[in-house]
């Protein structure tokens, strides 16, 4: 009896674990190639320098792939060989995503090709795949060298098919946006402080919250009193966060580009706790209770940009992501310019 039990579980633990490792990383390889990851997004989760190529970045997608195939197809000591290079590799998924998010409570990842924010989660998620990868390893071996798991989901289709329809049920189930919302164009009429509703182009201005920030003098005032004489552009980074270090460099050229609005670094660390603080104005903002995130979007992430109108409403935003925060900028230009940035 007990034999006849270990000759059922062995295949059907090994079915089971290791087509939900192919399915996983076929989605995350797939996503990935859509929505390439970069170098800024690798250092926030504490890759090392040489690891951070742009070949290896482009090759990463494609490796899930292959070790999904090889998952797939292979068994035996084989079999075993790949599935151990699924332990090694959930585990430092799993690792990076810990030590990013003990880093910085804000850290985020593009796991899945999109940036989210790395929650306990995500961590939940990386350490129940990180298992399942140790079932595959410890079960694979019994499957043939050569057909794998394949061969196995070809002769057990009832378990395959109820593994697809907790799968479906699972994505249909879920409704998280991406992170990067996409971007409102951003619309100033310098005169009259805010653009017109033609111009907003169906984006939905809302008053500027009257929450309180810190400059980085001691000051304390409230965004909406900020923004009463000219546009605010607010940058929202960390010294921390790998994905912040292109917005951080560009602000010079952001403040070159739209002179007519105030762009300042947003913080959420105190003035005495930032390299980043200036008391040059405009002064940087600091932000350590994280009232202004809690009162603009469900899930606040750096870097992001906000634009609050001179009026007392939002112009546009938040923005969240460098290459959509670059575009926002570019967008808010020909609201006032009527035509696109030169290529910087």
């Amino acid at each position: 009896m007990g034999t006849a039990l270990y000759v059922f579980l062995l295949p059907a633990l090994a079915l089971s674990s290791t087509l939900i490792l192919v399915g996983v990383l076929v989605v995350s390889g797939v996503a990935k190639l859509r929505t390439p990851d970069d170098a800024a997004g690798w250092e926030a989760l504490g890759i090392p320098a040489v690891l951070r190529r742009e070949w290896l970045i482009r090759l990463h997608p494609v490796a899930e792939l292959v070790l999904a195939a090889a998952l797939l197809l292979l068994g035996g000591a084989l079999g075993i060989a790949a599935a151990v290079v699924a332990v090694l590799l959930f585990a430092a998924y799993l690792v990076m995503v810990w030590r990013a998010r003990q880093q910085t409570p804000d850290a985020s990842c593009a796991c899945f090709g999109e940036r989210r924010p790395i929650t306990g989660r995500t961590l939940l998620r990386n350490a129940w795949l990180t298992l399942l990868a140790v079932v595959s390893a410890l079960t694979i071996g019994a499957l043939p060298m050569f057909g794998g798991v394949a061969v196995l989901a070809a002769t057990s289709w009832p378990w395959v098919l109820a593994l697809a329809a907790v799968a479906v049920t699972f994505v249909l189930v879920q409704e998280h946006a991406p992170i990067d919302e996409g971007q409102a164009t951003a619309a100033l009429d310098t005169t009259a402080a805010a653009g017109s509703e033609d111009d907003l182009e169906d984006y939905l201005r809302t008053r500027t919250p009257a929450v309180p920030v810190q400059l980085a003098d001691g000051t304390t005032v409230t965004l909406r009193d900020l923004s009463r004489e000219e546009p605010v552009l607010l940058l929202a980074v960390s010294e921390t966060c790998g994905s912040c270090l292109p917005v951080i460099e560009s602000i010079d050229a952001y403040r070159a580009l739209l002179p007519e609005v105030s762009v300042r670094f947003l913080l959420q660390s105190a003035p005495e706790n930032s390299k980043l603080a200036s008391t040059q104005e405009p002064q940087t903002l600091h932000d350590p209770h994280r009232y202004v995130g809690a009162s603009l979007a469900d899930q606040w992430f750096t870097p992001t940009a906000l634009l609050l109108g001179a009026d007392g409403l939002l112009a546009g935003g938040p923005v969240m992501g460098a290459n959509s925060i670059a575009e926002f900028v570019d967008d808010v230009y020909e609201s006032l310019h009527g035509e696109r940035p030169p290529a910087r």
